[in-house]
């Protein structure tokens, strides 16, 4: 139950600002997290198109399509792009915009650190992407194994972008983080306790833990190598005594929590759509809820199943491979709890469910396979090989990016007030779970067959021929199925139906109002007394027979009404927070600042310095008049 006082009119101006400024300056959630959106598409279309250049050039064996050089520039980025600057902000594009809505918060508790965020993110990841064109782009593999990037084996600028690239955006993801855990323990709507917060809130509360926590060692990591690099200290210098393992264990501290960084987000998403189009509660809630803060803390104990082959040992790895198996308890804890979630339900097969249910299905094939390497056996054989790509692609494509399109397709209609085609979206999506099912399931086989990873090309004759073809096959219609998405995507922003402020029929609080949402979100800070105030207010006998949901209490009448009238902030003497462009000038000062760095690579150090001190001057300058000019 709830008592909701917001206008809950069909269509309002999500902002009353408008012009290239206002975005440049704005502080508003929604604006940032559609900010968010569009840029991280941009990059998620970079990142599909380099991986159809890699697989062009693997179609058959001993292709000329690309140089090695550039085939390597192509693998890095591909991978560099997907993980940093793809799934991670299409995630905080839902932090941002949904995170207060679902609470019942008018805005995060710092808007201007939330801009700030979202600028280093655009920033930084310009910086990484951009030498891809003058053919400088980094090329030691996304992971960037030490010693192999150090300048002994990597002497050119290619790592140098690498690697202070993920240094400017771990500011971003750390900022985000903080203000994301300060906004849910202290906005949280009256009586919106923890355990009544929708799946999505919970899911982005644990993985900004898990931001706070992984981002330390792969920063230890990387300022080691940027040390060694640019300043002639020999942490990663095996000759001087240095371990061979040490970058491993830092980079895997990282690397595998952020494997759960890039899933749980589209589990949240999809534990949104399934309970709405099954017109049910999500099923064992309370287990769903300690299922995701347990992934996250066993997340950090498995990190050394990466390196079961270098030799650590029976008893290390006999400990990373329990924990491994162990992971997979609360992870099939979850996709049970969906399909109990549409059991008996009245499901409506629209295109976010569609996304949703091949969640489930794809996650579960890549979740075996995953649980295939605890075995350190096993996994010796298929490290390595294309059977592993086959696994973590499985996970981060049919886990990650179909539980974001579930997602978009569901809120669409909330950021934009109009509906995607749905047509167009039955094509997308029977063309994207077909073409990723022939992109990345042959690579099974390849990979049991013994084809390695990371290889420019191959000879005929080994039995990989036709599985190489299918896979490039697959991402050509891969891509197809992208260009419909963007053009549905793009087309619907003007041309769509018109979506009213609760188009599904859904349950939590951020459909109780306008869509799009007015910059103030909520006209009153509605008072929360159960789990899904929408379906108790409409309905107050929704829930007879059922205690899934876990709350008490007698619903009274709903106080929700049409209102045709629109309201401004000011109108309503609502304060919100001041637009501001300082937040971009102090993220484009530090990404200025790293890039000082760049010029110790030719000898020019009054050229670095006059940089790297013009781009701290900014940093500076910025930062004091933001938290020195008024809020409101």
């Amino acid at each position: 139950m709830a008592t909701l006082a917001a206008p809950a009119c069909a269509t309002a101006p999500a902002s009353t600002q408008s012009g290239l400024w206002s975005w440049i300056a704005t502080t508003d959630h929604k604006r940032i997290g559609t900010l968010y959106l569009w840029t991280a598409l941009a990059f998620f279309l970079i990142g599909g198109l380099e991986a159809a250049l890699i697989r062009t050039q693997l179609a058959r064996p001993n292709m000329g399509f690309v140089s090695a050089e550039t085939y390597n520039q192509l693998f890095t980025m591909h991978g560099t792009t997907m993980v940093f600057l793809a799934v991670m902000p299409l995630s905080a594009a839902f932090f941002n915009y949904l995170i207060p809505l679902q609470i019942g918060a008018r805005d995060v508790a710092f808007p201007r650190l939330n801009a700030f965020s979202y600028w280093v993110y655009l920033l930084g990841g310009i910086f990484i992407t951009l030498p891809i064109l003058f053919q400088v782009a980094p090329d030691g593999g996304w992971f960037g194994y030490a010693p192999l990037t150090t300048n002994q084996f990597s002497s050119g600028p290619n790592i140098d972008f690498w690697v202070i690239g993920l240094q400017i955006l771990g500011v971003s993801s750390l900022a985000a983080a903080f203000n994301f855990i300060t906004t849910i323990i202290n906005l949280r709507a009256p009586g919106m306790t923890l355990m009544r917060m929708p799946m999505f809130t919970w899911m982005s509360f644990v993985v900004q833990f898990l931001l706070i926590l992984a981002f330390p060692p792969i920063t230890v990591a990387l300022v080691f190598l940027l040390m060694d690099r640019f300043f002639g200290t020999t942490f990663y210098a095996i000759a001087q005594g240095a371990d061979p393992l040490l970058w491993q264990h830092l980079f895997w501290v990282f690397g595998h929590p952020e494997v759960y960084i890039l899933i749980l987000p589209a589990f949240g998403l999809v534990s949104e759509v399934l309970p709405t189009f099954s017109k049910k509660p999500l099923f064992g809630y309370n287990v769903m809820v300690y299922s995701g803060i347990m992934i996250g803390f066993l997340g950090f104990g498995v990190w050394a199943h990466h390196m079961f082959a270098v030799g650590m040992g029976a008893v290390a790895d006999s400990i990373f491979s329990l924990m491994t198996m162990l992971i997979a308890i609360p992870t099939g804890v979850k996709i049970f709890n969906w399909i109990a979630t549409m059991w008996a339900g009245e499901v409506r097969f629209t295109v976010p469910m569609k996304f949703a249910i091949a969640l489930i299905a794809m996650f579960t094939i890549g979740g075996i396979s995953g649980v295939m390497h605890s075995s350190p056996p096993a996994d010796l054989q298929q490290t390595d090989s294309y059977f592993v790509v086959a696994h973590f692609h499985y996970v981060l494509f049919g886990g990650s990016i179909m539980g974001i399109f579930a997602g978009i397709y569901h809120y669409y209609p909330k950021i934009t007030g109009r509906f995607l085609n749905e047509r167009l979206g039955n094509v997308h999506f029977w063309l994207n779970f077909i073409g990723m099912n022939l992109t990345f399931f042959p690579m099974h086989f390849s990979g049991l067959l013994g084809m390695p990873r990371r290889i420019y090309t191959y000879d005929a004759g080994q039995g990989w021929d036709l599985f190489n073809l299918l896979a490039t096959y697959g991402t050509y219609l891969l891509v197809i199925a992208t260009a419909v998405f963007v053009w549905n995507f793009v087309r619907s922003r003007t041309r769509g139906a018109i979506a009213g402020g609760d188009p599904w029929g859904a349950a939590t609080l951020e459909w109780s109002i306008p869509s799009p949402p007015p910059e103030y979100n909520f006209a009153q800070i509605p008072t929360v007394t159960s789990r899904y105030p929408l379906w108790d207010l409409k309905d107050p006998s929704w829930h007879e027979g059922e205690d899934s949901h876990g709350d008490t209490g007698t619903p009274g009448p709903s106080p929700l009404r049409e209102e045709t009238e629109t309201h401004t902030a000011k109108a309503l003497g609502i304060p919100m927070p001041y637009p501001t462009a300082k937040p971009a000038f102090a993220a484009l000062g530090l990404v200025v600042m790293f890039s000082g760095l760049l010029f110790l690579r030719n000898d020019l150090f009054a050229v670095a310095m006059t940089v790297t001190l013009g781009g701290a001057a900014m940093l500076i300058g910025g930062l004091y008049a933001w938290l020195t000019s008024p809020l409101e």
